[in-house]
Formats: structure tokens, C-alpha cells, sequence
């Protein structure tokens, strides 16, 4: 096994050896815009203790180890480097080592990222390294609990911005160089490796500032900045981000009564970037799609403001206190997902942040929670693979469920209590899951270790349904019934969950609203309901109201029939998305036909109101239709679909959010299905304009790509339209387009460029995927077995983020049950359980993988099998 992948156990042996102390880094990028340079030199002076005489070993992976300096020892390279660790030996009780190398600029999105704008050829870099990528950049001791203090300096062309985690104390010229300037750094206080960072490129900048009188009456004054690249400027609404950024802080500051403590407050907003975003102390980096240079919806921007005030919420829970090895990455990554959404709920103007956070984010812990690889909130992470394949919806929205139960549980003072406590106990240090217990239990005054052990370290979801005996119209019995296995040991483990029942009725006015509802306490598999008991039977009985418990809900037979033909007669934005959401499980889960999910949506999409629940439920039919309907039904529910999607686009009022999602969505569907694609070419050509609707870049790749797939756009008009929009996003569209398109060859060479070539960067790499995947099955039958054969040398020949973009996305998934087969013996279930069978030692990473396409592709076609 590489040694890449740090093990749990060599990392707790190097942390009970060594205490870090500084480390002191420097940079030289000035050929970054080179693009024949390759890499850059890091030279890195690291301050530690050690047991004397004890050995240990950093971290670098770069393209060559020039110099290892111990303790005023110059090192022999080649005795000392093995592969990407430096051995340290005859250690002090106080060390200095200094390590000169060269690092290596990445297109994968880890390490040092660079670049190239195709609107205008500047170069830009940024760096990302959670969970083990600061290796990449310069020698460190790269995991979570060796913290230390930082110092940076950066050599620069000396026209670009430049940041750090701490504020610039100094820029200077090179001696000798006119063209390169060296910027040097502040000293920060003590960090992880992973959250440290350096910006450097021709960014677009913009400045604030933000200020608070704390309790003291000191004045805590924080500057901000704003960085994006130059030729998205025009489309940044720093104005906005500011004010947004300063009721966060505001919020925060005075929730945590901990004062912001890293000094400024820079966000920055890059290219090509892995993930939505990540905490880095001082300079935020972001994904650029926030930058909006098409138009973007209201929920577009809420998700948005929500992801903003996560990493903000990070700056104490993951940044100020951090876990002490990635088992505990829920005691950062479960609090800022609930503490992003109070946030939004709080300290903005949106009303709707607990419905998406229900709608959206509690969906995407469902289907993980019932995957085979599903694991408990506070998880077994063995290496940095396990660790990197653990920022999933368990780890962020499952953990946030269940955080959300706690305080109901505790209470919310409590809680917040708990964690002020907690801040200044362990401030600038590492903990794990019993830190938190113990100042939450003082702080509540109840014991949280049976809640722990029943929602953090056991998997799995349960499903709660109302189980009804009724006379006349009248409530006899009411009982509620739990089920729940745990996908890793096949075992019942029936949670207890505080539940709301909702009673809703129609009104005077026709609507169906909340007359009553009463709280229940849900133990073991069968709970009574005896407030129930001589109730008239409302229209609607709705398990779970107001969405307080982690747990998926069965409609009873008649509540089921009132939101079948109901569904927009209920005003409340939540009752309404839970009814949703318990339509789409039914689903999913083929207890009810697919096609009556794709038929709620035609028939109650149109007057939802919500549109992160329109979205998002339009998202779920466009996947129902292409999975989980029979191969022989399919096409007549997609062109209903279609001709659906086609009308609403016309009578939506002109220029709404809601306008714009039936178009998106009405392009993408129609990469399957040609029964619009008279419409989709005249939105393009202008031949038919709807009023209120911008056929503006983003759309208008969607419509080219739905063209495409279908053999009606040459490459030739493609290539013009990327002439006309030459930017990132461009590029990424086009890519995404040509490979759609349903040719042997084109696919062929898709395949190879994405298999066997290394020449795409991350994001023009999945665009490819996406594109490749876009096609009628049996132009894809030929890569099955290829796919399979693959699999280890991907692995073995790609970073972990690459080689998982391949792996997930080529996974042949999107097939069709035969009529009268069984779901486990379609071929590629078969093939898969083979390679599985075959290869046990392949890494666990992988295999995680596989297995999880492989339930999803077994799910599909268990819900095909239930018509």
C-alpha cells in the first residue's frame, strides 16, 4: 500500500512521540503562469519536541527532495526520503528540521491548484488540502491534532493578489527579479495543516470591514476581502456577500460569547474547486459556481448564504476546536451543517432555511443511511482514504438531524451553553466525542451518554407509519409502528425519536391546515397513541410534523389519498414538504410505482410555492423517470413529463424562479427523451422567445447538450458556441455537450480521455464522464467489462479525488430490468458482486465505491420491479 494513506495508528504513534510547535514556509510560484513549469520550490522549517533519540517521519509528496536540514545536520536525500516521507531519526528533546523541495502544481483540485482562465489566459492558483493535501504543498507532520503556529511567505509576480491565513505584514521586491515581489505573512495562532492556505493570482479584490463592542468594552475589529477571478467581476455581488458576512459574524460572535479569533475575515471564490467550500481560517475559499453569471434562483441563493454561514460556523467548531483524528469529523462538520442553517433562519431574511435543510439536506442523509457502507455518526476512519470518502450525508446532514434532536432534547440555552464551555476548555486544541458530552451533559444536567450511543455510534434509518383502527369517522387505536434495520448488521435499532403529530382539516377557505397536534414519545417497534382515542379522523394525519426527528414516514391509506389529490392545498411550507418527501420514499423504496410520484409532480408542481421544494422534488421525477420507471413506460411518462415542463415554461409567470426551473428542467430531460426538442432548438435559435425567460449561457448550454445526445448538434456548432463564451463554465458545458454526443467514436474517445488519458482537469474531467454517460444503453453495453477491469489501475495511477470521479461516475448504473427477470440477476449486478468477490483486498475506498453504485443500481431496479 502506498504510503500516501496515513493509518489511525501511525498517526497516534507520531503524536504521542512529537509536540509541533512552528512552522515557517516558503513559496516561490512566480513561473506559475509558465505553463511548462511543473512545479515550484517549498522550503519548510518545522519547530518540534520529541522523546530523545526517538525517530519519526514527515510528509511531502512533491517531484523531488532537495535538502533535509536536522538540527543543524544537513541529511543524506536518499537515505532518508522513502517515497512521499522523510525519516527523521536521533531525534532532540527540541528539533528544527528544514525540508527544500519541489511541489508540483495540481489540476485535480488538491494541493496547489493552477489554473488558466480561458476568457483571458491569466493564470490563478489556490490551494485545498482537507483531508491530507497540504503534503502537496510543503513538509509538514500532516494530521489534525499536531497543530502549530504558521508563518508564510510567497513569492509572487508582483502585480497579483496574494493571501494567507494571516494578514500581509510585508511585500517587497525580489532582489534581481523586477517582475516578482515576496509577500510575507502574520504568524498565526495555533492550527491544523489542513485549514492552512495560500491565494495567488490576478484576483479581483474588495474590501470592508466589520467591528463589535465585546463584554469588556474592548473593540473587536475584523477587515474583510472578497477575491474572485478578474473576469468574473462584473457578475460578483460583493455587496451582498458583505452584508451577509457581517450578520453572520454579528450572530456567531454574540451565540458563541467567544470572539472571532482569527483576525480578518477574507473569502474567496475560485475555479474548478472539489468541493462547496472549506473553513480555512482567516481566507474562506469557495467554489466560484456562486459567483452568478447566468441567473440564479432565490434558493440558489439561499444554498448559498447557507454554505457562507457553515464555514463561518466552522471558525470555532472544526478551526478553534478540532477533532483529534477523523472518527471525530462530525464534532466540526455536524455542527457547522445545523449551525449553517440556524444561521440562515436567524441572522438573514429567509423564512424557509429549516424547510430546504428538510426538502434538500435530510434527503441526501436518507439515501446515504441506507446504503451497505452507511455508517454511525461518529465513524471508524482507519486511514485517510476512509477519511476522504467520509464527507458524505451521514457525517454533515444526518449528524445535523440528529444535533437538532439534541437540542430539543436539552434544550437550546443548554446547548449553546454547552458550547461556550467547550470553546474555552479546549480552545486552539483537539478533543473527541467525549469533550462534547461532557460540557453538554454539565451544561444540560442530563446524561448523554445512552443518546450517544443510540444516535452517534449505531447506523441506519427508521420508518415510522400510523397504524389506525377507526369507527364512524372516529379514532379507535392509533398505534405507531417503527421499523429499522441497520444496513452494517442486519440488527432492529429502534431509536426512540420525539415525534409531533399533525391533524390537518380543510377550512372555510378550502385549504387543509393544522388543527391540532400532539407530541409522542416513539419507543421500540410499536408505540400507542391513546390521545388519539375518540378524535374525529382528520384528512390528513401527518407523522413527524414540523420535521423534529430523523426518520422516514409512511402515509396511512387515507392521509396518503388526501395529499394525492390535496397536496396544494396545504399552506405550510414544511407539512408540505414532509408530504413530498414521504411520496418520493415510497418511491424510492418501490413501495408505491414511480410513475405516481412523476404524476404528483405534473399535477402539484405548477402551484409549489417553495421553489428549493420545486426544485428539488422536479430534480426527483427527472431521476424517477430515468431509473426507476420501467424501460416500457418510460418514454410516454417522460414525454408527459416533457409536454408538462413545456407548458408551465409558458404560463409560469414571466421572469420567476419558477419559470426559470421548468426550463432547466425541460432541457434536461430532454437529454433523454426528443419529444421537445423542436421547442429546445427555437429557444436556442430565438425562433421562439417566452416572455420573462434569459436564454442566457447556462441555460443555453443545457439546450445544446439536450441536442446533442441526440445527434442534432455537430461538434462544428458547438465550437461556436464556445467561441462566444469562452469562459470556465464554457468550457465545461462544451465538454459536457461533445461527449453526449451518440457516436461509438465519440464515446470511445470520452473513454480514453477520461480512462486512460491524465490530460483533463477535475472539473472538464466530470463534464466528460457526464457527457459519455449520456446515452441510450446499448451504445454503452461495450464499456461494462472494460469498466470492471479498470478499476485497480485507476486507483492505483490517480489522487484519490480523480480516481473517485472515475470510478463513481463510469460505474455502469443506468440500466433496465428485462421484463420478467429478477432485480439481483441483471448482468451488471452480477459483475459487480464478482469484482467484489475477487478482489477483497483491493483498497477499501474503492470498494466502497462499487458497493454503493452497485445498491443504488439494485435500488433502481427493485423500484422498476414494482412497476
Amino acid at each position: 500500500m502506498s504510503n500516501h494513506n496515513l493509518s489511525r495508528d501511525e498517526a497516534a504513534t507520531r503524536s504521542a512521540l512529537i509536540t509541533t510547535h512552528s512552522y515557517d514556509v516558503t513559496l516561490d510560484v512566480r513561473d506559475a503562469a509558465d505553463p511548462g513549469v511543473a512545479g515550484y520550490p517549498s522550503i519548510s522549517t518545522i519547530t518540534f519536541s520529541a522523546e530523545p533519540g526517538s525517530a519519526t517521519f514527515l510528509d511531502f509528496i512533491s517531484s523531488g527532495v532537495e535538502s533535509v536540514m536536522l538540527n543543524g545536520r544537513t541529511l543524506d536525500v536518499e537515505s532518508v526520503v522513502d517515497r512521499d516521507r522523510i525519516i527523521l531519526q536521533s531525534l532532540a528533546a527540541e528539533n528544527t528540521v528544514t525540508v527544500s523541495g519541489t511541489a508540483l502544481y495540481s489540476r485535480s483540485g488538491e494541493g496547489m491548484h493552477r489554473f488558466v482562465d480561458p476568457a483571458d489566459g491569466q493564470c490563478y492558483l489556490y490551494t485545498q488540502y482537507e483531508p491530507a493535501d497540504s503534503r502537496r504543498v510543503f513538509a509538514n507532520f500532516e494530521q489534525p491534532d499536531l497543530k502549530a503556529e504558521f508563518t508564510f511567505h510567497v513569492i509572487a509576480p508582483a502585480g497579483w493578489e496574494v493571501a494567507s491565513n494571516g494578514v500581509e505584514e510585508a511585500r517587497a521586491p525580489v532582489q534581481g527579479d523586477p517582475a516578482a515581489a515576496r509577500w510575507d505573512f502574520a504568524t498565526t495562532k495555533r492550527m491544523s495543516t489542513y485549514i492552512t492556505t495560500v491565494l495567488a493570482g490576478p484576483y479581483f479584490k474588495a474590501t470592508d470591514h466589520w467591528g463589535a463592542t465585546l463584554d469588556d468594552d474592548t473593540r473587536l475589529e475584523v477587515p474583510l476581502a472578497l477575491y474572485c477571478r478578474a473576469s468574473l467581476a462584473d457578475s460578483f455581488d460583493a455587496n451582498e456577500l458583505f452584508r451577509l458576512t457581517k450578520s453572520g459574524l454579528a450572530f456567531f460572535n454574540d451565540l458563541f460569547d467567544y470572539p472571532y479569533p482569527w483576525g480578518k475575515y477574507d473569502q474567496a471564490f475560485v475555479p474548478e474547486y472539489n468541493l462547496g467550500a472549506m473553513e480555512n481560517p482567516g481566507l474562506v475559499t469557495f467554489t466560484e459556481k456562486y459567483v452568478y453569471a447566468s441567473r440564479a434562483t432565490d434558493a440558489q441563493y439561499q444554498a448559498r448564504a447557507n454554505t457562507l454561514m457553515h464555514e463561518m460556523a466552522h471558525m470555532w467548531f472544526g478551526d478553534l476546536v478540532t477533532m483529534n483524528w477523523w472518527d471525530d469529523l462530525w464534532l466540526k462538520e455536524s455542527f457547522a451543517d445545523y449551525m449553517g442553517t440556524l444561521g440562515v433562519d436567524r441572522a438573514t431574511g429567509w423564512d424557509t432555511a429549516w424547510v430546504n435543510f428538510a426538502s434538500k439536506r435530510k434527503a441526501w442523509a436518507y439515501v446515504q443511511d441506507q446504503l451497505p457502507t452507511t455508517h454511525p455518526i461518529v465513524a471508524d476512519i482507519p486511514d485517510l482514504e476512509a477519511a476522504k470518502q467520509n464527507f458524505d450525508g451521514i457525517t454533515y446532514a444526518k449528524g445535523a438531524s440528529v444535533l437538532k434532536q439534541l437540542v430539543a432534547y436539552v434544550g437550546f440555552d443548554a446547548f449553546i451553553a454547552g458550547s461556550r464551555q467547550y470553546f474555552r476548555d479546549h480552545e486552539f486544541g483537539n478533543t473527541s466525542l467525549q469533550d462534547l458530552l461532557q460540557a453538554l451533559s454539565a451544561a444540560s444536567g442530563r446524561d448523554l451518554a445512552d443518546w450517544a450511543r443510540q444516535w452517534l455510534q449505531t447506523s441506519g434509518i427508521s420508518t415510522v407509519a400510523a397504524e389506525i383502527v377507526e369507527d364512524g369517522g372516529v379514532f379507535g387505536a392509533v398505534t405507531l409502528q417503527q421499523e429499522a434495520i441497520d444496513p452494517l448488521t442486519g440488527h432492529q435499532e429502534l431509536r426512540p425519536h420525539r415525534m409531533r403529530l399533525g391533524l390537518y382539516d380543510t377550512d372555510s377557505t378550502g385549504a387543509l391546515v393544522r388543527t391540532e397536534s400532539i407530541d409522542v414519545d416513539v419507543t421500540g417497534p410499536s408505540t400507542l397513541v391513546p390521545a388519539l382515542n375518540g378524535k374525529r379522523r382528520p384528512a390528513l394525519l401527518l407523522v413527524n410534523d414540523e420535521d423534529l426527528s430523523y426518520v422516514k414516514v409512511r402515509l396511512d391509506p387515507a392521509s396518503e389519498h388526501t395529499v394525492r389529490t390535496s397536496l396544494d392545498k396545504i399552506p405550510d411550507a414544511m407539512a408540505r414538504a414532509l408530504c413530498w418527501t414521504a411520496l418520493w420514499d415510497s418511491a424510492r423504496d418501490g413501495v408505491t410505482p414511480a410513475a405516481r410520484y412523476v404524476a404528483a409532480v405534473e399535477q402539484f408542481g405548477p402551484s409549489e410555492t417553495g421553489i428549493g421544494v420545486l426544485l428539488n422534488v422536479l430534480g426527483n421525477a427527472a431521476s424517477a423517470i430515468e431509473r426507476y420507471i420501467p424501460v416500457g413506460t418510460r418514454e410516454d411518462v417522460r414525454k408527459d413529463f416533457l409536454c408538462v415542463a413545456a407548458e408551465q415554461l409558458r404560463v409560469a409567470a414571466p421572469g420567476s424562479d419558477q419559470q426559470l426551473a421548468w426550463a432547466r428542467t425541460l432541457a434536461e430531460v430532454s437529454r433523454h427523451g426528443d419529444s421537445q426538442l423542436i421547442l429546445v432548438r427555437a429557444l436556442l435559435d430565438g425562433s421562439t422567445v417566452v416572455e420573462g425567460l434569459a436564454v442566457d449561457a447556462e441555460l443555453r448550454w443545457s439546450l445544446w447538450q439536450a441536442l446533442a445526445a441526440h445527434g442534432q448538434a455537430t461538434l462544428a456548432e458547438l465550437d461556436r458556441e464556445l467561441e462566444a463564451d469562452t469562459t470556465a463554465s464554457g468550457k465545461e458545458g462544451h465538454a459536457l455537450a461533445s461527449a453526449a454526443r451518440p457516436a461509438p467514436s465519440v464515446k470511445a474517445a470520452a473513454w480514453d480521455s477520461t480512462v486512460n488519458g491524465t490530460g483533463l482537469s477535475n472539473e472538464i474531467l466530470s463534464a466528460t464522464i457526464a457527457g459519455f454517460a449520456t446515452a441510450p444503453g446499448d451504445l454503452l453495453e461495450r464499456y461494462v467489462e472494460p469498466y470492471f477491469e479498470c478499476l485497480e489501475r485507476v486507483w492505483s495511477e490517480r489522487s484519490i479525488e480523480i480516481a473517485g470521479r472515475i470510478v463513481r461516475g463510469l460505474f455502469p448504473g443506468t440500466q433496465n430490468l428485462p421484463e420478467g427477470t429478477r432485480p439481483a440477476d441483471h448482468p451488471v449486478l452480477v459483475r459487480s458482486d464478482h469484482w467484489l468477490r475477487d478482489h477483497t483486498g483491493a483498497p477499501r475506498a474503492l470498494r466502497r465505491i462499487v458497493i454503493e453504485q452497485r445498491s443504488h443500481l439494485l435500488r433502481a431496479l427493485t423500484a422498476q420491479a414494482a412497476g
